[in-house]
């Protein structure tokens, strides 16, 4: 995008916020319903947190017929992710976010829970089959979640229990010999209603959209994918409610995504796997039979085995003749994660300083297990030169984390329109790691970050905010063949400065949220890559530095318009100008260009039809700009834009829909690298894994009560 483009599309979004207060107070509306956030503390509706935030809920879920989280990615602004795996793993909010993990401790940027269960960096298993909603909050969540939330979080939480018994049974089917069975059911178990559950399963299984020519097969980009989700709701007492949610989810996903000419024909001998089977629960007790406060205890376990590998020179005997090239990495990595967390938030009975204020306290702790075994092996063999070579090469670590956090929030009225409120999070995290290569390490260190923000509301309809955050991250330390003096890197600490609207109207036709920020980040951590070996694929040595600081500027807006009986209308723009203030990197002065996979601008917009009779229609554009697909080069991608389309009928208890996403079977990518993998000279190449081309099919859904 023209840097004039930029300035004018940032001008109009400050000026459509500063005019939408005068605007609002013409327009006399009630309060309406929102859209409560449950990943914040108090459970707050949209309009009352002050903070970027997108809520996607069941009905846009179920319209939009999907079956990952990652399909749902380009419609939340200023969200991106990196096809590095099968699926979705690692996420960026803001040019904030890893973009892989292949040896180290985790040590993510964006948190990512299911049901208050613990997946960041790991979020393979986000299938969406019976989800209720999911949550995406940008910025820091220093006071909330701590140093795995630098860059926002990623809430899903899926279906709730209800005293009412129903249930539902959907068939999908579609191109890529892509079919799926979903089963969901609930209600009370006793006649008092005290004791209620939600149960749901699904398989799917597609080919995932790849040939191999050499093998003869189109499958070894593969996806099965089941999940199993199990919710129980019990009330004995006006004053405790248990929530127990236990979830297993068995990815087992082929992964041969790379082609040597970029293309979806494949030519490995030796195609991989990128599986995740995890078991988790969490615990959630509610007690409010104290007068002047609510005691919320929250358990979580989580227990995950992934196993990640690939055919590392992508081809076979007959693509390197006569030249011997033959190269395979393998990950088997295990997490385990136990956490606790207390808190006492107020009642109305319980609010300080002249009942102007409500206030929360709490203690977290969680203890993070990380064991990986790597092997790496291969062949080389040169007969031109009578050069031969061989990899047999194995690691191993054992990383445990133990961390702990005191946090406090503070809600006060100001007034009878404006809101002050504070947060403060303490946190001190201990570590014990030690690998095959005799490095031991144990860095230890306290952190702290916070929130400081003022609410206002204009009206009924309309509220404003103006906030100011800091978040943090871990320091820790690099593996291998590092730079001297770089094998331990600091903390990281963002600083933000954010201010919205969030309203409702023309008598709730038309909603509005949007937002402005600049955030600075200082000590910033950027992780860089070199291949050690040309003619080794499997020799990549991957380090962290604090070498850089970096900026970010940008916008977001979200609007939904029900325009009439018939139709609605949404538009969510993501506007972002996130760049490395100073960085010397291995291949120059990096000061002044963007951030990887921080794309300039995300678009999403749509039009829903739906009348009496039961027809629907959905047509939903998203559009993308180009960005950067690593710091250790300056290879790019190419802007892009995606149409998804939906036809159905829906009658009583039952529905059936035609729909096909990337309708016009548009090429881009979702990840790229860049070096040498091809003898006998290695010229350096960019090869990039493409996204999912169209695809088309059926749905038919049975509800029963």
């Amino acid at each position: 995008m023209h840097p004039r483009s930029n300035r004018r599309l940032f001008g109009a979004a400050l000026l459509l916020i500063l005019a939408l207060p005068s605007a609002a107070a013409e327009t006399d509306t009630d309060p309406v319903d929102e859209i409560i956030v449950t990943a914040d503390f108090r459970e707050r509706t949209v309009n009352e947190l002050p903070a970027s935030v997108s809520v996607l809920d069941a009905e846009f879920i179920e319209q939009s017929a999907v079956q990952h989280f990652e399909e749902l990615i380009n419609v939340i602004p200023n969200l991106n992710w990196s096809g590095d795996g099968h699926r979705a793993r690692y996420f960026q909010i803001r040019g904030v976010g890893e973009l892989e993990q292949y040896q180290g401790a985790p040590n993510p940027s964006i948190g990512f829970l299911i049901d208050d269960i613990d997946f960041s960096g790991i979020g393979t298993v986000a299938t969406l089959f019976d989800v209720e909603s999911i949550e995406v909050l940008r910025g820091s969540q220093g006071s909330r979640y701590g140093a795995n939330a630098l860059g926002g979080l990623i809430y899903v939480r899926s279906a709730d229990p209800s005293p009412e018994r129903d249930g539902r049974v959907q068939l999908s089917a579609g191109d890529d010999d892509a079919i799926s069975l979903g089963l969901a059911f609930g209600g009370a178990l006793d006649e008092s209603e005290t004791m209620t559950f939600r149960v749901s399963a699904q398989k799917y299984k597609s080919n995932g959209f790849r040939s191999n020519s050499h093998l003869g097969r189109d499958d070894t980009n593969g996806r099965d994918e089941s999940a199993l989700r199990i919710r129980l709701r019990y009330r004995p007492s006006p004053t405790l409610e248990a929530n127990l949610s236990v979830l297993h989810s068995d990815i087992d996903n082929g992964y041969d995504a790379f082609a040597l000419d970029n293309s979806y024909t494949m030519l490995s001998d030796k195609p991989g796997r990128d599986a995740q089977r995890s078991t988790g629960a969490s615990l959630r007790l509610d007690w409010s039979a104290m007068e002047s406060m609510t005691l919320t205890s929250i358990t979580a376990i989580a227990d995950s085995d992934i196993d990640f590998g690939f055919d590392a020179d992508w081809g076979n005997d007959d693509s390197w003749a006569p030249v011997t090239y033959d190269y395979v990495s393998i990950n088997d990595r295990g997490r385990r994660t136990l956490s606790q967390e207390f808190r006492l938030a107020s009642n109305d009975a319980g609010q300080i300083f002249n009942a102007t204020t409500d206030w929360l306290v709490g203690l977290y702790v969680q203890d993070l297990n990380d064991e990986l075994l790597t092997l790496n092996q291969g062949d080389y063999y040169d007969p031109f030169y009578d050069f031969a070579d061989s990899l047999d090469d194995s690691f191993g670590s054992d990383y445990e984390a133990m961390s702990t956090a005191l946090f406090g929030q503070l809600e006060s009225a100001i007034g009878a329109a404006t809101r002050l409120g504070v947060g403060l999070r303490i946190e001190h995290r201990s570590t014990d790691y030690v690998d095959t290569t005799a490095l031991r390490a144990g860095p230890s260190e306290t952190m702290w970050g916070g929130e400081l923000s003022v609410s206002h509301d204009h009206s009924a309809a309309l509220s404003s905010f103006v906030s100011l955050t800091k978040g943090y991250k871990a320091g820790g330390f690099n593996l291998g063949a590092v730079p001297p003096g770089r094998r331990d890197y600091g903390e990281e600490q963002l600083w933000s400065v954010e201010t919205g609207i969030k309203s409702s109207l023309a008598d709730d036709a038309l909603k509005l949220n949007a937002s402005l920020f600049y955030s600075r980040r200082d000590d910033q951590q950027v992780r860089t890559s070199f291949q050690l070996i040309p003619g080794d694929p499997a020799s990549f040595v991957f380090f962290t530095d604090n070498a850089a600081k970096g900026r970010t500027l940008g916008a977001e807006a979200e609007l939904r318009w029900f325009v009439s009986e018939y139709w609605e209308l949404y538009a969510n723009l993501g506007l972002l100008r996130a760049d490395f203030d100073e960085f010397i990197a291995p291949q120059g002065d990096l000061g002044g260009r963007d951030q990887a996979h921080a794309p300039r601008y995300t678009l999403a917009a749509g039009a829903v039809y739906r009348n009496a009779r039961g027809f629907f229609a959905r047509l939903d554009v998203t559009a993308r700009d180009a960005f950067y697909f690593d710091v250790s080069h300056d290879q790019k991608s190419q802007a892009y834009e995606l149409l998804n389309a939906r036809i159905g009928y829906e009658r009583d208890s039952w529905s059936l829909q035609l729909w096909a996403r990337n309708l016009l079977d548009e090429n881009y990518a979702v990840r790229g690298f860049y070096f040498g993998n091809e003898p006998p000279d290695f010229p350096n190449t960019l090869y990039t894994r493409l996204g999912d081309p169209r695809q088309a099919g059926v749905t038919i859904e049975k509800r029963f009560d």
